[in-house]
């Protein structure tokens, strides 16, 4: 049977987007293939395609080229056009259950193919729909999946996008997203946690009818939306673990493997393109027209990867926290299979890869430009932030226990491996900071030029703020906030620490010092409001010039030493790791009075945390998500075991420096072990 290319190489329109979704799989079956250089692999798992009688619907599934024709019986005809190689064109008429529309899913590729190589490879994990994935080299685009609706039409209003599940509102009857029966019981839950449960749903993003995220914030009031209507992979990370404690899991999953396929688009800004592996900051679910129909309508999926971010800055933390929610999921739920698919360890490898690339850096800390993690604005983080540093280290080791070890991975866990080491000793021996610590700097001598050189970074004395020397407890420490040549940023930053705790980047005297100074210093850090996200702010003419005189981070507001509420869940797991839960306790039932009140701010401002964020977006969904998350954690304190790692003492034993072919193998752990466990 003879069939002639429909297809043709196209410029991809700007708001078409790779994914769509069935009722009955919570996400494309797709499975990519190793990358080998620039060549182009295609999955194509027509055989696994599955077909249900009933509402005669047809699906169209073309990609350039080899035409394929499957009957009702599930057997293929295949021919091909010599002009395209081994690409594909297949048609497949059957029925399915879903809404009793057809759907097309169309791939375009903007390449030309005939230059490249293709695979083919069914997937082994996915029953219940087909699915074609594209990645490969810089100058191709991911397949374009499009929706034709030949029945209903979909709305034209993105709004619609965000579905209200009013019924899911009842602590102790409702059903999850997934069906499963949510775990807590209806006497233990307040009326603060049924209307938070009730806000988090109906914040929930459904692409083609499945729950893919929850958007940024859900104020009925907004008229400027700005990106505050987007599904962001940080601010879905508390709502994601909200629903896996509450036994949900389709919502995750859908998310992962969503947000991974955007993990192989395009991303270009003044004719640059960053390395493979770069996920987005977030992205949409938009309702467009169809090319070519004023009736037919199509779901996309529309990525940031920063090129629309203020200050155009790459999210560096969206692959690391990717990373973590992935190893969250697999513990909560159990489903390990998830991170076992070829696909989802090619994202592994792919975000492992772009961290672990080789450059000029002496230090083996990330760096970073101002505005790429939660901070996303100019704050004078660049160069080593903790917050970074802490998320990195907790990713590799995410990535250490789910990448499956082989021939083509080994060199990569051992890079892994090399670099956790180095890293914990990097981040232990020389961003901790105590009252002795503080003496030893102050008496610094400079300008050393030694390989035994004390103070290694050349760090002035004259540094050292006025408001530190009074601050820092006699029983306590914390990692500063960034750590250059001739530079030591010694602002408290909270995420930064908190992880350090979680992940164990910090060694358990340090952890437990961490926890002495928050409480310590509990009315600077969370006053009427936790948690502040640095101390102290930035002031008067450390202000201006630092943040360029920023109008929304001025003193003691949003990133400035504003007071945010997201943080709870990471202080939450934290105290539960040290066992002082009851600091947890205290911040969340202080939360709990104002939070509802206050209609779930963003942000709050002042030094205390006692207003409302001047610009803080109402009704703001991580900070719903993580007081559900701590509420779920003090319930039940084994589960944040999953959440958090316990010292590795193997990391101890590992270091970088033996395996050097040159004579310069002192090195000063041995000597830095002793220094890094001080005695409180």
């Amino acid at each position: 049977m003879k069939t002639r290319s429909s297809a043709s190489l196209s410029t991809l329109n700007p708001f078409h987007r790779p994914l769509v979704s069935s009722r009955n799989s919570s996400f494309l079956g797709f499975v990519p293939l190793k990358l080998k250089s620039r060549r182009l692999l295609l999955i194509d798992n027509l055989s696994k395609f599955q077909a249900n009688s009933g509402n005669g619907c047809r699906f169209r599934i073309r990609v350039l080229g080899h035409g394929c024709v499957i009957d009702s019986n599930h057997t293929a005809f295949c021919g091909s056009d010599s002009n395209w190689g081994q690409s594909r064109v297949c048609y497949t008429s059957s029925t399915h259950p879903w809404r009793g529309r057809g759907v097309s899913v169309i791939g375009k590729v903007a390449s030309d193919i005939r230059n490249h190589s293709t695979s083919l490879e069914a997937n082994v994990n996915e029953k219940s729909f087909e699915s074609v994935y594209v990645q490969g080299g810089l100058n191709l685009r991911p397949l374009d999946f499009e929706r034709i609706d030949n029945g209903a039409h979909l709305k034209k209003e993105e709004e619609s996008r965000v579905k209200y599940s009013g019924s899911n509102v009842d602590i102790g009857n409702s059903k999850g997203l997934n069906g499963n029966v949510v775990s807590i019981p209806e006497s233990e839950a307040s009326e603060i946690e049924r209307d938070a449960w009730k806000l988090l749903r109906e914040a929930v993003v459904s692409y083609y009818g499945n729950p893919v995220g929850t958007i940024a914030a859900n104020n009925p009031g907004d008229k400027q939306l700005l990106n505050y209507d987007q599904i962001f992979i940080r601010d879905f990370v508390p709502s994601a673990l909200a629903f896996l404690l509450n036994g949900e899991g389709e919502i995750v999953k859908n998310f992962l493997l969503h947000t991974l396929q955007l993990q192989s688009w395009e991303k270009t800004v003044d004719c640059y393109s960053p390395g493979q592996g770069l996920m987005p900051a977030s992205f949409k679910v938009r309702t467009v027209p169809l090319e070519g129909s004023n009736e037919a309508f199509e779901e996309v999926l529309d990525p940031d990867f920063g090129e629309s971010a203020i200050g155009r800055v790459a999210p560096v933390d969206s692959g690391l926290w990717w990373i973590i929610l992935l190893r969250a999921y697999g513990k909560i739920i159990g489903d390990y299979a998830l991170q076992e698919r070829v696909d989802v360890q090619t994202g592994i490898r792919l975000i492992m890869n772009l961290c672990l690339t080789d450059g000029f850096d002496m230090f083996p800390t990330l760096l970073v430009t101002d505005g790429s993690c939660m901070i996303d604005r100019r704050m004078g983080i660049h160069g080593h932030p903790l917050e970074i540093q802490a998320l990195f280290y907790s990713a590799l080791r995410c990535a250490r226990e789910m990448l499956t070890v082989n021939d083509g991975t080994k060199n990569l866990v051992e890079a892994i491996n090399s670099r956790l080491s180095a890293l914990s000793f990097h981040v232990r021996e020389y961003y901790w900071v105590d009252i002795n610590k503080i003496n030893e700097i102050y008496r610094y001598k400079t300008e050393e030029y030694s390989l035994d050189a004390i103070n290694k970074f050349n760090i002035y004395p004259d540094q050292i703020p006025m408001w530190l020397v009074d601050w820092v407890p006699d029983k306590g420490g914390y990692f500063i906030g960034n750590l250059q040549p001739a530079h030591m940023d010694f602002r408290f930053f909270t995420l930064g620490n908190l992880w350090a705790i979680i992940s164990s980047l910090g060694t358990p005297k340090q952890n437990e010092g961490i926890l002495n100074l928050i409480e310590a210093k509990w009315d600077d850090l969370l006053a009427h409001m936790p948690l502040k996200i640095c101390y102290p702010a930035l002031e008067h003419e450390e202000w201006r010039i630092i943040t360029g005189g920023d109008p929304k981070n001025t003193p003691w507001s949003y990133h400035n030493g504003g007071s945010w509420p997201t943080l709870l869940w990471q202080f939450t797991v934290a105290c539960i790791k040290m066992e002082r839960p009851e600091l947890a306790q205290k911040a969340v039932e202080m939360a709990e009075e104002r939070l509802s009140i206050d209609k779930w701010p963003e942000y709050y401002d002042t030094r205390n945390g006692r207003f409302i964020g001047k610009q803080s977006r109402l009704f703001q969904t991580w900070t719903i998500a993580g007081f559900l998350t701590s509420k779920l954690l003090l319930r039940n304190p084994e589960m944040a075991s999953l959440l958090y790692w316990e010292e590795d003492y193997d990391l101890l034993e590992t270091c970088v420096c033996a395996l050097s072919k040159t004579g310069r193998k002192k090195c000063s752990r041995g000597a830095g072990k002793s220094r890094i466990i001080p005695c409180f």
